[in-house]
């Protein structure tokens, strides 16, 4: 059986969501600015959402699992970028600056 639905195999959204995770993680690892790596954090999660969708769509389109993990990552995602921006933005008030490696100068 050939996973394909309305024409788009299966592997081209495994592809894109490859292409999503690797372009993410190089955001996390090249970036020296904060508010940059919490964009790949996002890009590697929204990948996964994509992976999730893809096989629950594909594999098992008659159940709702696919779609509730794909709703609690959403959330773990918005939930994430509100504390990450919280730090950022106390970091920045402290130092005048979102580079990463100078956080370890905050004495709280």
């Amino acid at each position: 059986m050939q996973n394909v639905i309305n024409g788009i195999p299966l592997w081209w959204y495994l592809f894109v969501a490859a292409a999503l995770f690797c372009i993410g993680l190089y955001g996390v690892l090249a970036r020296k600015n904060a508010i940059a790596m919490l964009m790949g954090v996002e890009l590697m999660l929204n990948s996964v959402n994509l992976n999730l969708l893809a096989f629950w769509r594909y594999l098992a389109p008659g159940s709702q699992a696919g779609l509730a993990f794909a709703a609690f990552i959403f959330v773990v995602a918005a939930a994430e970028t509100a504390v990450g921006l919280a730090l950022i933005i106390s970091a920045y008030r402290s130092l005048r600056s979102v580079d990463p490696e100078k956080l370890d100068q905050l004495k709280f």
